[in-house]
């Protein structure tokens, strides 16, 4: 308990330490952007909004596609409405600056409008956050079907309310009024300085107390959810100390919401590079297990033979191809007397000798209980069995000292080698006459190496 309580401390404070460092990287190449450039293009502002509604859609589809591969994850349909809903909001943003569009109507700008739907845009994500981290306690809870459609409706109901009273509310709707710039002076007015502004951040400072307390700061994921949250309270922040439009502060929040936003795709897609590289390696985990015998690791019978097809197409009498069946002297006795868990060590002992006795290119495989084949490439005859003989007198070298104890008694084995210069041999045919030497080898003596003839 105790170690998780500091672990869970040192995740907040490198969150914390983490965020003043951002911020003040970023604050700091602001002022080195105002000394460059002096004074900004009327453009500029549109032209960040265009860059966050592109960022923000694309993140609403990051989400959506993430949810709709696990529909568990219910906290991620929010987000993905919070940030679909807020590329609307900008639509109505980028409407009130048709500067962007019209070279000649730098002045005809509806500040009242952009500070409207920019407004309605931080209730709306900052809300929608909040009801994901609370769908986040519940992503371990089978929903029913029936809630988990009232759920979405329900965010999507508000999602398109929050945009439907913002449109209401701006020039474009006669229904409902609200001032919060002079669009004359364009300066703020009271509603804006001294309540909205300072409500808004205090939305966010609950939205960031929230995320922080549900989620606890467990991955990166979340990581970037809270850190989103610390930057829209330093953008409105921002505003707070900033008396009209088009000042300083004004293309600073903006500027600095837009490279936040882009931090939190960089964010994302790291997430799904991590994500991608451990799926990939549970796949190679996946395969690996699915062509290996358990026991000793060896290569199993099914990948020994698609290996030995495809070594087999391409063999000639310069290119042969040599197979090695191998089979354990009295292994049975083994099991009997010691017990079958100092057998399966015997096969591990002699699996490793197989494996370090052979190439990297070659093909050490278990195909029986004690049987146990290699697949030698671009190996004649004469090589193969050289190959077999070093094995058999290594093998019978070992005794129980020299062993490590996984071998009780000295052990030995039979070995048949054939070997292919033809494409026209089959792989079965190529392990039946190996095998067919192999028992030769058991018939006469044992421990020894005999080749097809």
């Amino acid at each position: 308990m105790l170690a998780n309580c500091l672990s869970q401390k040192s995740r907040y404070i490198a969150f914390c330490l983490g965020c003043l460092f951002v911020i003040g990287i970023l604050h700091a190449l602001f002022l080195k952007l105002v000394e460059w450039v002096p004074s900004f293009s009327p453009l500029l502002f549109p032209t960040l909004t265009i860059f966050l509604l592109v960022f923000h859609l694309f993140i609403a589809c990051f989400m959506t596609m993430k949810y709709w591969c696990d529909k568990r994850r219910l906290y991620l349909l929010a987000i993905a409405f919070a940030f679909a809903g807020s590329a609307s909001l900008m639509v109505g943003t980028l409407s009130s600056f048709p500067a962007w569009l019209d070279l000649y109507q730098f002045n005809v700008v509806n500040y009242n409008d952009a500070m409207i739907f920019y407004m309605f845009r931080h209730l709306l994500i900052a809300v929608l956050f909040i009801v994901s981290a609370i769908l986040f306690t519940t992503r371990n809870c089978p929903l029913s079907r029936l809630a988990h459609i009232a759920i979405v409706s329900a965010e999507f109901l508000f999602t398109a309310f929050v945009v439907g009273v913002a449109w209401m509310y701006s020039s474009h709707s006669s229904f409902l009024s609200i001032d919060l710039v002079d669009n004359e002076t364009r300066e703020f007015m009271v509603l804006w300085s001294h309540f909205i502004n300072i409500a808004l951040v205090a939305l966010w400072v609950v939205t960031l107390a929230t995320l922080m307390f549900i989620t606890r700061i467990r991955n990166l994921f979340w990581v970037g959810g809270n850190f989103l949250c610390v930057c829209y309270i330093v953008t409105l922040s921002m505003l707070v100390a900033c008396g009209h439009v088009e000042g300083i502060s004004w293309y600073r929040a903006r500027l600095f919401e837009t490279v936040a936003t882009l931090l939190i795709i960089f964010v994302l897609l790291y997430d799904v590079f991590r994500l991608y590289r451990d799926s990939h390696i549970k796949y190679e985990q996946s395969y690996q297990n699915s062509i290996r015998d358990p026991l000793t690791l060896l290569y199993n019978r099914s990948y020994f033979y698609e290996s030995l097809k495809q070594a087999l197409d391409i063999a000639k009498p310069s290119r042969p191809v040599s197979v090695i069946v191998s089979d354990l002297d009295r292994f049975k006795r083994i099991n009997d007397t010691y017990g079958h868990l100092q057998g399966d060590k015997v096969l591990q002992f002699v699996a490793n000798l197989l494996m370090d006795s052979v190439r990297p290119q070659d093909i050490a495989a278990r195909i029986g209980g004690e049987e146990f084949v290699l697949m030698l490439a671009n190996t004649s005859s004469d090589a193969a069995y050289q190959v077999a003989e070093r094995i058999r007198l290594n093998l019978s070298s070992f005794d129980n000292a020299s062993s490590g104890g996984q071998l009780p008694e000295p052990i030995t084995i039979s070995m048949g080698v054939f070997t292919a210069t033809s494409a026209a041999v089959a792989a079965e045919t190529c392990v039946e006459n190996a095998d067919k030497a192999m028992y030769e080898a058991k018939e006469t003596g044992r421990n020894r190496v005999v080749v097809f003839k």
